[in-house]
């Protein structure tokens, strides 16, 4: 896609901090980290959504999470790593990419999020079900 920012960080239009390139995907820091270490797993393709995927392209981005996770808790000795990935509403750029946020201790990160119009949990279980 012409104005995809992805696509354009992923040709080396726009410049990125890379820390891990091969044929299918780049790996870069987060210009608006939440973390030290806040990354993004990129894949080349142009893809929007996790239904656009293809079982070889997400296996090869969990091999490449695993090896960041690996690399990130040696250099910056995290505690953990948050792994998201934004599908449809809240997706901001609608290129399919995977974040990885190292967490550390006392970083104080919440995912707060509005729990006062939320059915019992058996409600829900109910309909996913039915």
């Amino acid at each position: 896609m012409q104005d995809c920012l992805f696509c354009k960080i992923t040709k080396g239009e726009v410049a990125s901090e890379t820390l891990y390139e091969d044929e299918i995907v780049k790996v870069f820091l987060d210009i608006n980290p939440s973390t030290n270490g806040d990354c993004m797993i990129v894949p080349k393709k142009h893809v929007v959504t996790i239904e656009d995927l293809d079982d070889e392209l997400i296996l090869h981005m969990h091999k490449i999470a695993l090896k960041m996770k690996a690399l990130l808790t040696e250099k910056l000795n995290c505690a953990g790593l948050t792994i998201a990935i934004n599908n449809g509403y809240g997706q901001d750029i609608k290129h399919f990419h995977m974040h990885l946020t190292p967490r550390y201790q006392d970083d104080e990160l919440t995912h707060s999020f509005n729990t006062q119009n939320l059915l019992p949990i058996t409600e829900v279980k109910k309909q996913i079900l039915s």
